[in-house]
């Protein structure tokens, strides 16, 4: 199986399993526990994706120590941290932009982002994350982005987005998409930009959108959280087998609400998948996986 999407680094997985105390107990599993517990599920493939300039190196270094496991992907997320040491978050800026796009740059021309298999001679070399983030928490109350209205912080992370897709395409890459409390403005998006090779992940959207993007032959990744999620098996219900991928998300977007996610969990989408279509896990996992 292939986990498309995954925030694989040592700060969400260290080196060993770690106990931290902060407004209750939380283990952390170790990232060679995390490999461990993948391969024993069957997952082959996992892409771990970078967010921004403070860790996609580091993205970069975990995959090459991975023996081929972990893939990565290079792209700018919409969310941004205050800096490297600080969780609080803000909406992506211009200046985001200028530092990151010579790094992305960069790898598409080592050709060093990744490769996770084929679907009808599609080859899943992804930029990531790229997207639109709305959420009232990013652009509405957020006095971490100084003052400057909602509207033209949405503008910015359209730009943001829209330069991206565009590196993409002239490099005949794919992108995978996030599009939280945004989903028909980045499908306009990338609409507007003709691009063809997309992956929608955890796609929180109307179906109806997504029945749309799916004529033009967009893919839709679904977490584990599927099994507790109305609108996620509303998704499955509407896309065909064919436009659906497994994601895991990790550490977020577990079968469980505040447990900590990971890649083996990519099983727990497929078995939902299987059911809501009536079809056995052995042909969700064929289809994802081809």
């Amino acid at each position: 199986m292939i986990d498309v999407h995954a925030h694989i680094n040592l700060e969400n997985f260290p080196l060993s399993n770690t106990t931290m105390i902060n407004d209750g107990t939380k283990t952390k599993k170790s990232f060679s526990d995390l490999l461990a517990t993948a391969k024993s599920a069957n997952v082959n493939r996992i892409v771990s994706v970078s967010e921004n300039i403070h860790d996609v190196h580091h993205i970069l270094e975990i995959a090459e120590q991975s023996h081929g496991l972990i893939k990565p992907g290079v792209g700018l997320h919409p969310v941004q941290r205050l800096d490297a040491n600080d969780s609080q978050e803000r909406s992506v800026t211009l200046k985001d932009l200028d530092q990151f796009e010579p790094i992305l740059k960069e790898n598409i021309t080592k050709k060093t982002l990744c490769c996770v298999g084929e679907r009808q001679s599609l080859l899943f070399s992804i930029i990531k994350t790229v997207g639109l983030d709305f959420s009232r928490h990013i652009v509405t109350t957020n006095t971490n982005n100084e003052g400057i209205s909602e509207e033209d912080l949405r503008n910015v992370q359209r730009q943001v987005f829209r330069r991206q897709v565009e590196l993409a395409i002239e490099a005949d890459l794919p992108v995978n998409v996030h599009s939280r409390s945004a989903g028909h403005h980045a499908l306009e998006i990338l609409y507007d930009c003709k691009a063809k090779r997309v992956i929608m992940h955890a796609f929180d959207g109307r179906p109806a959108h997504a029945k749309k993007a799916v004529e033009i032959g967009y893919y839709f990744s679904i977490p584990p959280s599927v099994i507790r999620s109305p609108h996620f098996q509303k998704l499955v219900t509407v896309i065909p087998l064919s436009n659906l991928l497994l994601e895991s998300d990790s550490p977020a977007l577990g079968p469980e609400k505040g447990v900590d996610n990971e890649p083996a969990n990519i099983t727990v989408s497929a078995q939902e998948i299987a059911r809501i279509k009536n079809i056995s896990i052995e042909e969700v996992v064929c289809i994802s996986n081809n």
